[in-house]
């Protein structure tokens, strides 16, 4: 029975002319464009400060960092490995080490170094966040120089703090390294969640529904087959958008290609399982359009494609919490960047199955077959 269904669904598509070609020249304008076209906003870096020397010039250095609007000190780790490991869990952007007699060499007229190591997943958030707090320390090595003018070496010059910046996972800090991963999330969510829905809109509109109301298919079996080809389609999107991120931008995952499928196939039916539930309570298909695009506009505005979670309000940050592109987006950064496995995932496995859930057990039950 379902076949035949598949089958009709599949006819009842390609009866459009229109809508095959949009399917595939979306995903490629979005690809080609824009990764070019957005920016962003930096705020709220969440900062380890690793500080060896203990003495009253690292303290003040640490205080000058922690009062500026641009940095959260989240952590005092008390080895450099400590705060990469922060980095590694997500807990941290940036750790900085002081190094051991760093007090003692600017007395003694010698340079000094810091180390700065940055998470460059987000290669614009890293690089910003590095330059915020070189200019930071810049200013404090000018102020201490102000305070102390016989400082000044034999040969005149003053001794200086350098700074040495590394970036993890993007060292050339790439940014279309960030953003090609969540706009393959965002392909997925228009083709998986806003088409399903605008298709049984659209067999409510024209009568075909009732006509299938009154055969014994059973309701579960309908709406999997309304969901199957657009299924296929998404991974079909998803394969070419992978094929596309290589030829033109030389990006591969870091991690496992399967691992990638495996989350695309929850978040798929977590996104089908939402826009049929806002289909079944759609009666035209302008309410449903416009419900669904209400929707994914907020979705996507709040999962991070654009603007970091970190940089936005703290109540805005709450509510992202109940976003699922949110954690298939922190997915694909992982496997893309990070190179992460499984178990390194777990817990957005578990938010999305959670998701997936609550989402198709609300479409099945609302949707309200006659007998």
């Amino acid at each position: 029975m379902i076949k035949f269904l598949i089958e009709k669904e599949f006819k009842q598509l390609l009866r459009n002319s229109f809508l095959p070609k949009l399917i595939l020249v979306f995903p490629c304008m979005i690809m080609l464009l824009m990764p070019w076209a957005v920016n962003l906003e930096i705020k709220n870096i969440e900062l380890n400060i690793v500080d060896n020397d203990h003495s009253a010039i690292s303290r003040r250095l640490v205080n000058k960092i922690a009062a500026s609007t641009y940095f959260r000190l989240v952590e005092v780790p008390a080895s450099y490995e400590e705060g990469l490991r922060n980095i590694e869990t997500g807990t941290a952007d940036i750790v900085m080490e002081i190094p051991r007699h760093l007090e003692r060499d600017w007395m003694n007229g010698e340079d000094a170094h810091i180390l700065i190591a940055a998470n460059a997943v987000n290669g614009t958030k890293g690089g910003l966040g590095s330059s915020y707090l070189a200019s930071i320390v810049n200013d404090y090595a000018a102020e201490l120089r102000s305070e102390r003018p016989e400082a000044a070496t034999l040969s005149g010059a003053f001794p200086s703090i350098r700074i040495d910046t590394q970036g993890l996972f993007n060292p050339n800090l790439n940014y279309k390294l960030y953003m090609i991963p969540a706009l393959m999330v965002m392909l997925l969510t228009l083709i998986c969640g806003f088409l399903p829905a605008l298709n049984v809109v659209s067999e409510k509109e024209v009568g075909t529904i009732e006509q299938i109301n009154v055969t014994p298919v059973p309701k579960f079996v309908f709406i999997l087959a309304k969901l199957l080809p657009y299924w296929l389609i998404g991974f079909i999107v998803l394969t070419l958008c992978f094929i596309l991120a290589w030829l033109i931008y030389g990006i591969v995952p870091v991690g496992h290609f399967m691992l990638i499928y495996f989350f695309a196939v929850l978040f798929v039916l977590v996104m089908s399982g939402f826009g049929l539930v806002i289909s079944n309570y759609s009666a035209t298909m302008q309410q449903s359009m416009f419900v669904m695009w209400f929707c994914m506009l907020i979705l996507i505005l709040m999962s991070g494609l654009f603007t970091p979670i970190s940089s936005m309000p703290e109540w805005a940050q709450w509510i992202t919490r109940l976003n699922p592109l949110r954690y298939f987006m922190e997915v694909m950064r992982m496997v893309y960047l990070k190179g992460s496995g499984f178990f390194d995932l777990l817990p957005q496995l578990g938010i999305l199955l959670f998701f997936a859930v609550v989402f198709n057990s609300w479409a099945v039950v609302s949707y309200r077959k006659n007998q």
